[in-house]
């Protein structure tokens, strides 16, 4: 049985991306949704579309790792830097993903926003 669904979608991602696939299966939710949205903005992954209650995701290989945050760690406007250098490996490099009371968006937009979340993913 699948407990996080957040974190099976995010290890199928990078799964297929390190053996070269062009396309994967991920399971279907709202929240799932939200964060392929904005891994497509930030161009990470190429586009995505509903099939048999489960995204088709459609990868550009532009990822070289995605993983979930454990446990969700609530983030101050003030404190960004610091979960930037512990989950990032360059500055300016990948993105950290945030629920916010604004709908789930990247650590960038929510900065410039002046507001603060809880933290699930992170892209490079």
């Amino acid at each position: 049985m699948k407990h996080d669904l957040i974190a099976d979608c995010m290890s199928i991602i990078k799964n297929s991306e390190s053996i070269g696939k062009k396309e994967c299966l991920v399971p279907a939710s709202n929240l799932i949704k939200n964060v392929l949205e904005v891994m497509k903005k930030n161009k990470y992954i190429e586009d995505f579309e509903i099939s048999e209650k489960k995204f088709k995701v459609k990868l550009n290989h532009r990822i070289n790792n995605c993983n979930v945050i454990k446990p969700r760690f609530s983030v101050g406007k003030n404190e960004f830097d610091k979960w930037k250098k512990r989950y990032l490996p360059a500055k300016e490099f990948g993105i950290l993903i945030l629920t916010t009371n604004k709908g789930v968006k990247d650590h960038k937009e929510v900065e410039k926003k002046g507001i603060g979340g809880k933290l699930l993913c992170y892209v490079y």
